[in-house]
């Protein structure tokens, strides 16, 4: 399953930049799966005092929340030992790519991975093109020039069409590929 990682510090833009790739590879036809790393020790997606959350308190290690439009599963999980390969199994059936927000240590150095690299100074520009590797492109809405390290800046608020074409060309060959051994 193609990853692509979108990387940058707080308040860069990862989110922003997240959604206008769901939402541009979701135009394409493409079945997105979207994962966020989460930095607060205590989170949980739960909300204390309710039926999944007292569910999970009486020792029930997998939660499924069923409502009429959404299903929600919540496991009790130490996830300090996760792997991308297991972020991958839990969405690859029901999806043609994975987008990643945040996950840096994760992908950082993972060539496999290409990355979106969110940024708001010339700094972090240079930076990052060292720590991360490989990058389609730098998103963010500051006006940074990158033109010395021939990778793509894009306004993804401006120009998120173009930012969907770089990941496009990308990852739709290895989906239609996927998709073709599939329907065999």
């Amino acid at each position: 399953m193609p990853i692509i990682a979108v990387v940058g510090s707080r308040r860069s833009g990862k989110t922003t930049t997240v959604e206008a790739i769901v939402r541009g590879l979701t135009k394409k036809g493409y079945r997105v799966a979207a994962a966020k790393h989460i930095h607060e020790a205590d989170f949980t997606i739960d909300t204390k005092g309710k039926d999944t959350w007292r569910h999970a308190q009486a020792g029930a290690k997998t939660i499924l929340s069923v409502a009429l439009n959404e299903l929600t599963i919540i496991k009790k999980v130490n996830t300090t030992g996760f792997d991308l390969s297991v972020l991958v199994q839990q969405c690859e059936k029901e999806a043609d790519i994975l987008i990643l927000e945040g996950f840096r240590k994760l992908v950082a150095k993972n060539l496999t991975i290409p990355k979106v690299v969110t940024v708001k100074t010339a700094k972090e520009t240079s930076e990052t093109s060292e720590y991360f590797k490989p990058i389609l492109a730098f998103a963010g809405s500051a006006k940074i020039a990158v033109e010395s390290l021939k990778i793509p800046k894009i306004d993804v608020l401006k120009e998120p069409q173009r930012l969907i074409e770089i990941i496009d060309k990308r990852v739709g060959p290895i989906v239609k590929k996927r998709r073709a051994l599939k329907e065999s």
